[in-house]
């Protein structure tokens, strides 16, 4: 199967690991084939052509070709996710197996319109965080009473990784949400439908990806040290193979529903912000 790319600028962390993985996790009957980027990197990066001729993929002059040629799809843009709804107007509406990288969406709506082109037009697609596939998550969420993830301090980029989890072990929407915030810090507490709660905090300076779980009769702390994206490109190459999204629609919007509140509280620490 030939896999194309498609991305915002192409030098960057996921598209640069993404294609011997995905290799890898195939035994070979998966490669990265194609590219086509928006723009060459802004960050004085490899431009589109260097970055093809470094991993043997033949730059497409359009997407449209790129599209044509491949059998199925990535939109990677990971660190830019303003740019996905425009990036997935035509894979979306191509009919091919096609994943869209963290993060979905910046809001709420922009997700509802992205997976709308898919639904309208029976392309498989989804999204996730690579830590949805942490080992150490696996069950977690039995009898889970209220949770704190910690992570990195950079909201719009990592707060997905916590958000992930922590929605996906609650297993239901999240009705508003509080910030509050201190120099090189930041903790959100997420206030759910069924009245439990769960927080996510991001450190400046770095922190391991951490959740204390409060459940029935226990609390227990959690570090991941799992091979978390390995598993993850494990279900991605299943999802080319069949077809078959592992992640439901719904879910996926009601975390960037989520994350976008939570942008808001940021702006107004102390203040409780509807979903």
């Amino acid at each position: 199967m030939k896999l194309g790319f498609i991305d915002y600028y192409i030098d960057e962390w996921h598209a640069n690991n993404y294609p011997q993985w995905i290799k890898e996790a195939s035994d070979g009957e998966i490669e990265v084939a194609y590219a086509w980027a928006k723009i060459d990197s802004p960050k004085g990066g490899l431009t589109t052509a260097a970055w093809c001729e470094k991993f043997g993929v033949k730059q497409c002059a359009t997407m449209e070709e790129l599209i044509e040629k491949s059998d199925c799809l990535v939109v990677l843009s990971p660190d830019n996710c303003e740019f996905h709804e425009e990036l997935c107007q035509l894979p979306l509406r191509s009919g091919k197996p096609c994943y869209v990288d963290k993060t979905f969406a910046p809001d709420k709506a922009s997700a509802e319109r992205i997976f709308a082109i898919a639904e309208e037009s029976g392309t498989p697609c989804w999204s996730t965080s690579a830590l949805r596939y942490a080992a150490e998550y696996k069950d977690a969420g039995k009898d889970l009473l209220a949770a704190s993830f910690w992570g990195p301090n950079d909201f719009e980029i990592y707060s997905i990784h916590q958000l992930e989890p922590l929605m996906m072990l609650m297993g239901t929407s999240a009705k508003r949400v509080m910030a509050m915030t201190a120099e090189g810090w930041y903790q959100l507490t997420v206030d759910f439908a069924d009245g439990r709660a769960g927080s996510i905090s991001g450190y400046v300076y770095g922190a391991p990806f951490l959740c204390n779980l409060h459940c029935k009769g226990e609390s227990r702390m959690i570090e991941v040290k799992s091979d978390f994206f390995h598993d993850f490109i494990v279900a991605l190459v299943e999802f080319f193979r069949t077809g078959k999204a592992p992640v439901a629609h719904a879910e996926t919007v009601n975390i960037m529903a989520v994350r976008e509140a939570g942008l808001k509280a940021l702006e107004t620490p102390g203040v409780w912000v509807e979903v």
